[in-house]
């Protein structure tokens, strides 16, 4: 009998170790905390990241989530292009304006009493040929929440960047 209670309780213990799937999901970014801004021409976002190879995103005492860095950037992309129609004020039509995001990493740690610490590296190529890098931290006490909120703070930072503003409204 005390083999099988070892057994089971080895096996309950094991089962909440392991990999599990992290999908990205947009964390909306409540109105006013990207101030409007001039945007000449017709901006096109896309996703530059080609890899979707698996990615650890979170791992703490044996828990781990994965995702792929193709799929976060896709919601990064989607969150900036909803942004852009949100908070841009078209002031002409100087042509097409393209950015292409690339996400480089994301990571979340878990620091103490239920409060995660997360950053998110990625790389904004500008339609002129810059490139600007960004390394940008979040903090929440849920999980998913520091996780999808560390994108969208990503995307908050880069629409208020100075020189992505000034290509923008160039």
């Amino acid at each position: 009998m005390r083999r099988h209670v070892l057994a089971f309780t080895c096996a309950a213990l094991l089962s909440g170790c392991g990999t599990t799937a992290y999908t990205p999901t947009e964390y909306p970014l409540r109105d006013g905390l990207i101030p409007p801004f001039d945007v000449s021409g017709v901006v096109s976002v896309a996703n530059a990241q080609a890899s979707s190879d698996p990615v650890i995103v979170y791992s703490y005492m044996g828990s781990k989530l994965s995702s792929d860095l193709k799929t976060i950037t896709e919601v990064m992309v989607q969150q900036t292009q909803g942004e852009l129609r949100k908070n841009g004020r078209q002031t002409g039509t100087s042509g097409q304006k393209t950015v292409a995001l690339k996400v480089t990493s994301l990571l979340s740690k878990y620091t103490n009493a239920f409060f995660w610490k997360s950053n998110i590296e990625f790389q904004a190529v500008l339609g002129n040929g810059q490139t600007v890098d960004f390394k940008v931290p979040h903090t929440s006490g849920v999980l998913d929440q520091d996780l999808n909120g560390c994108i969208a703070e990503g995307v908050l930072v880069m629409l208020k960047d100075a020189r992505v503003k000034a290509y923008l409204g160039s």
